[in-house]
């Protein structure tokens, strides 16, 4: 498993920039803090990997910041021999997930996006509650997202991820 420590020199040696990576950390810290709480809810969850795949879900930003960075992220964590259950939250990290059809309209490698593990759904959710390095709601974010002119399809699926999280933190 990837360590902590090492999530944080994986993404130094990669060239991310010093906001990247206190982002990471802040995502990281929340998402550990979801995962404790869907363990105490009696949910079977491995927060190692929850940590891991927080710190390093912005891995591909030292590439791009566009929406391929998550794409990038996985390519990169792949050629570092990182497990794929790590390496699967990288590339699944992208709000409450992308479908085929909207990969090939935003030209990303043709492949479904969606996160389906829990620690995968943990992970994207606290990354979706996490402004830079402040915290914000989840109402917070879906009002960027309209404010942006999102899809509403798409807010609803940050909604729904958000739903889902909370109700088995609890």
């Amino acid at each position: 498993m990837t360590t902590g420590a090492e999530a944080i020199l994986l993404l130094e040696e990669a060239g991310c920039a010093p906001n990247v990576i206190e982002h990471c950390r802040e995502v990281a810290s929340l998402a550990v803090e979801i995962a404790e709480r869907v363990k105490a809810a009696g949910h079977e969850v491995d927060l190692e990997l929850v940590e891991a795949g927080a710190l390093l879900h912005d891995l591909g930003r030292c590439r791009t910041h566009g929406i391929s960075h998550a794409v990038e992220g996985f390519r990169l964590a792949k050629d570092t021999g990182i497990k794929p259950e790590l390496s699967e939250i990288i590339k699944r990290h992208i709000g409450a997930g992308i479908s085929r059809e909207e990969a090939r309209e935003l030209g990303l490698p043709d492949d479904d996006y969606f996160p389906r593990s829990l620690e995968e759904k943990i992970v994207a959710h606290a990354d979706n509650l996490v402004r830079g390095t402040q915290r914000i709601t989840i109402e917070e974010r879906i009002a960027r997202m309209r404010k942006k002119q999102v899809g509403e399809e798409v807010v609803q699926r940050v909604k729904k991820l958000a739903e889902e999280v909370e109700k088995i933190s609890h």
